[in-house]
C-alpha cells in the first residue's frame, strides 16, 4: 500500500490535507523513496575466539568462510530505518543497543528504528554468554564498532529505489527437529527428573519417538530492492530453517552462502554492490532433516543446500513487483518477563555443584544447568524488545528469541498485511520461547537456563503486542484464521453433523466446532497443535489442512447421542506396533476415570488391527493392520442392535451390541485421542472429527469417504 492509499482509507481526505500540510511545512513532503545497503566483514582479528552455540566452551583459531554483518537503510522521508543481519550465534539486547547507540551518533537514524538480529550460525565467534560458552571478551567491542559501520556505511548509499516483496516453498529445506517420545521411554531432565516426553532430534531414533511436535514454515520470502533502472539493490530473504551445521568454525553457515549465491545470479557483472541478506526466520524447533522421510537423509552438502535455496530465491525474485513509493512507519516496544527461577530445592543443588567446579567452566549437563539456576536466580527478570515494521502493504515483526515455526504462522496468518515476515533473534537473544502446550512435553527447549528462562507466557505475550503493533502502524484489522473448506469438508456439512471439528486450533484454548451447534471439545495438557493433517486437496481445498497431536492428553466433548449414531474421524498412529498391548484407543464413552461395564471404545490392537471394546471385553478385531504414520479414515455407526466399524470405506468390523452397552448412552461425555481412564491414550494425530446423531447409510458414508 502506497502512503497516500493508506491515509485516505483511514484519515479522510480532509485529515490527509493537514498531514500534508505539516509535512511540507517541516520539509519532509512525499520524498522519494530511497535505499543504501552494505556488507561488512566482521570476522574476528584476534585469536584465538570463543565459539557460541555448544553445551561446552570451545575456541577457533581460523577462518573457514568469513562473518558479515549485511545492512539495509530505507527512507520514504518520513521514516528512515536501518536492519541489520549478521553471522552470529546469538546477540544480546545490551550489545545491540550499544551498537544502535553508536550507529545513532554517525546516522539520522533513530536507535528504535534500527534492527539488529542473529542468522543463528553455531560456528561464528561468540557475543553472547549462553550454556557453557561465555562471551568472547576482545570480539564483543569489535563488533559492536562493525555494526555501527554497517548501518553507516548502507546509509551512505541511500539512492532512489523501488521495492517488492516475493515468496517461493522449500518444503525439502526444513523440517521439525523437535518430536514426542514414547510415554514408556521418557527420558531424565539434567536436574534427575523424569520429564522429558518431548526432545529435540528424538525423531533419529524412529523405535523411541511418536512423531513431531508440531508444524514447519516452508515459506522462503524475499523483501527485494532494486533501483529505479531495475538493478538489484538489495534482497532482504527470510527462511525457517535452524542451521545447516558440520563446518569448522569460524564459518557463516548456510546463510552466508545462500547470500554469495544470490549476489552471484541477480548481479553478474552489475555496476551496483547488491548486497542479498538472510535473516533468520522462526526456526526454534526446526532443522534441515525430516524423520518422517528416510530419504531425506540423502547425502547433500552446506553448498549443495545453500545452491538449492537460492535457487528457489531466484524463483521468487522473478515474481516480484515493484512499487516506488511506499509508505515506511515502525513501532517498538519492550515488554516486561520474568524468569522461570528455581525453587529453594533446586537452588540448594545448584549451588552444591558449582561449588565442587571449584570455578571451572562446566563440562557436563547438570553442572551446566546448575551454573544456569544461579545466573536465574540473581536476574529474576528482564525486558525484552519487539518491532514492528510496514514498507508499504509489507509487514516485519521481529522477535528476540528462538521462536517456534508455530509462533511464526501465527503471527503471519493472524497480520493485517498478507505479505508479513517474522525475523527472530533480533534485538536480543532470550532462549527459546516454547507455546505454553510444549513445556508439558519437557526437553531442552524448555529446560529453565539464559537459553530457555522466560516466562512460560512468553509466547502469547509476543505475539499479542506484534500483532497490537503491526494493526497500528499498517491501520488495518488483524485477519482471522480459518481452515478453507474442501469438497470432503463440504460434504461433511452438508450432512447436517450435530458436531465437527476441524482440529486446526493452534492453542489449547478449546476445539472449535464449526457444525454451527457450538459443541466445543476441551482440550487436556498432552495436546500440540497445528500439524499437517490428511489429503489438503479433500478436505482443505488445496491449502494445508491441520490437525493436532496427541501426546497423552485428550479432548472430550459433551455430546447427547442416543441409539443410533455415527462418527467420522482421520487418525495417524505414531506408536511402533507391537509396542504395547493396545497401540492406542483414538475414541472413548464412558465415565471419566474409570472404564465401566457399559463402556464403549474404539482403537487399535497391538498389530495395528481395529477393535471394539464394550466394558473389559473385545467384541470385535479387524483384519487389515493400519500401517505407522499413514493417515486412515475410520467410521464408527452405531445402530440399535449393531455396531459397524469402517476403514477407508470398507465394512472392516461388524458386531451385535451387548445389553450392557445400553447405559453407556447415558454418560455425557465423549473422548478422543484416549479412554476414559487414560489407559492406552493415543499416540500421534487426529482430525476431521465428525459426529451425527443418526446413523449413516452406505451413500452417506461414500461420499465422506470418496
Amino acid at each position: 500500500m502506497s502512503r497516500q492509499q493508506r491515509s485516505f482509507l483511514f484519515g479522510g481526505a480532509l485529515a490527509v490535507f493537514s498531514w500534508c500540510g505539516c509535512l511540507c511545512g517541516s520539509g519532509l513532503a512525499w520524498a522519494e523513496f530511497r535505499v543504501g545497503a552494505a556488507r561488512v566483514d566482521v570476522s574476528p582479528v584476534q585469536w584465538p575466539v570463543l565459539i557460541n552455540g555448544s553445551m561446552t566452551s570451545h575456541a577457533a583459531d581460523q577462518v573457514t568462510s568469513p562473518v558479515f554483518a549485511r545492512a539495509v537503510v530505507m527512507d520514504d522521508g518520513h521514516e528512515r530505518i536501518g536492519i541489520v543481519v549478521v553471522d552470529s550465534c546469538m546477540i544480546p539486547k545490551q550489545l545491540c543497543d550499544e551498537a544502535k547507540q553508536l550507529a545513532a551518533g554517525r546516522t539520522q537514524i533513530r536507535p528504535d528504528r534500527m534492527t539488529i538480529s542473529a542468522t543463528h550460525t553455531h560456528s561464528a565467534p561468540s557475543s553472547e554468554a549462553c550454556l557453557g560458552t561465555d562471551a568472547d571478551p576482545n570480539y564483543v567491542p569489535y563488533l559492536r564498532e562493525k555494526l555501527a559501520e554497517a548501518i553507516a556505511t548502507a546509509e551512505s548509499k541511500l539512492q532512489p529505489a523501488r521495492v517488492g516483496w516475493g515468496s517461493g516453498q522449500a518444503p525439502g529445506y526444513t523440517a521439525v527437529r523437535r518430536w514426542v517420545r514414547r510415554p514408556d521411554r521418557i527420558a531424565n531432565d539434567p536436574f534427575g527428573n523424569p520429564t522429558v516426553r518431548a526432545n529435540m532430534h528424538a525423531g533419529a531414533k524412529p523405535e523411541d519417538a511418536i512423531g513431531p511436535t508440531g508444524p514447519e514454515d516452508p515459506e522462503l520470502s524475499l523483501i527485494a530492492f532494486e533501483t529505479l533502472d531495475g538493478i538489484p539493490l538489495a534482497v532482504l530473504a527470510n527462511f525457517s530453517m535452524h542451521y545447516f551445521g558440520g563446518e569448522r568454525p569460524v564459518s557463516a553457515d548456510y546463510f552466508g552462502r545462500f547470500c554469495d549465491e544470490l549476489e552471484l545470479a541477480l548481479s553478474p557483472g552489475s555496476p551496483v554492490d547488491m548486497v542479498a541478506i538472510m535473516s533468520h526466520g522462526c526456526s526454534g524447533d526446526i532443522w534441515r532433516r525430516d524423520y518422517l522421510d528416510p530419504q531425506s537423509e540423502a547425502a547433500r552438502s552446506v553448498e549443495e543446500f545453500a545452491s538449492g535455496l537460492s535457487e528457489i530465491a531466484i524463483e521468487a525474485y522473478r515474481t516480484v513487483e515493484f512499487q516506488s513509493d511506499p509508505a515506511l512507519s515502525m513501532l517498538e516496544s519492550r515488554i516486561p518477563m520474568r524468569y522461570r527461577v528455581p525453587d529453594a530445592q533446586r537452588l540448594q543443588w545448584a549451588r552444591k555443584v558449582v561449588d565442587e567446579m571449584e570455578s571451572k567452566l562446566p563440562t557436563t549437563q547438570p553442572e551446566i544447568y546448575a551454573r544456569e539456576q544461579i545466573f536465574l536466580d540473581a536476574m529474576q527478570s528482564t525486558e525484552i524488545v519487539t518491532q514492528a515494521i510496514c514498507i508499504g502493504d509489507i509487514g516485519i515483526v521481529t522477535t528476540p528469541t528462538e521462536t517456534y515455526a508455530l509462533t511464526g504462522l501465527k503471527m503471519k496468518l493472524q497480520s493485517p498485511l498478507e505479505k508479513t515476515m517474522v525475523i527472530e533473534l533480533a534485538n536480543g537473544g532470550d532462549g527459546y520461547i516454547p507455546p505454553p502446550e510444549q513445556h508439558v512435553l519437557g526437553g531442552y527447549n524448555t529446560w529453565a537456563a539464559r537459553s530457555a528462562g522466560l516466562e512460560i507466557t512468553a509466547e502469547p505475550k509476543v505475539i499479542a503486542r506484534n500483532l497490537l503493533m503491526l494493526e497500528e502502524i499498517a491501520q488495518l484489522p488483524r485477519r482471522q484464521f480459518q481452515q478453507t473448506n474442501g469438497p470432503t469438508a463440504l460434504s461433511i456439512l452438508e450432512l447436517n453433523p450435530k458436531a465437527y471439528w476441524r482440529m486446526h486450533d493452534w492453542s489449547p484454548m478449546e476445539a472449535i466446532d464449526v457444525s454451527g451447534n457450538e459443541c466445543h471439545g476441551r482440550y487436556e495438557s498432552g495436546v500440540v497443535f497445528f500439524l499437517e493433517g490428511p489429503d489438503s486437496n479433500r478436505f482443505s481445498d488445496g491449502k494445508v489442512n491441520r490437525c493436532a497431536h496427541f501426546a497423552g492428553g485428550r479432548m472430550s466433548a459433551r455430546l447427547d447421542l442416543r441409539e443410533s449414531y455415527t462418527i467420522v474421524l482421520s487418525c495417524w498412529n505414531g506408536m511402533p506396533l507391537d509396542s504395547r498391548n493396545i497401540t492406542g484407543w483414538m475414541l472413548s464413552h464412558d465415565r471419566d476415570d474409570v472404564v465401566t461395564s457399559a463402556g464403549l471404545h474404539l482403537g487399535l490392537d497391538r498389530r495395528g488391527r481395529l477393535i471394539v471394546q464394550v466394558g473389559e471385553h473385545i467384541l470385535a478385531t479387524g483384519e487389515i493392520a493400519v500401517p505407522r504414520w499413514t493417515w486412515n479414515q475410520v467410521a464408527l455407526v452405531r445402530k440399535p442392535a449393531a455396531i459397524q466399524v469402517y476403514l477407508n470405506g470398507s465394512l472392516e468390523v461388524e458386531c451385535a451390541v451387548p445389553t450392557t452397552a445400553i447405559e453407556h448412552l447415558q454418560f455425557p461425555t465423549w473422548f478422543f485421542g484416549g479412554r476414559s481412564d487414560n489407559d492406552s491414550n493415543w499416540e500421534g494425530r487426529l482430525d476431521e472429527i465428525a459426529v451425527f446423531d443418526r446413523a449413516l447409510d452406505s451413500q452417506a458414508l461414500g461420499r465422506l469417504f470418496r
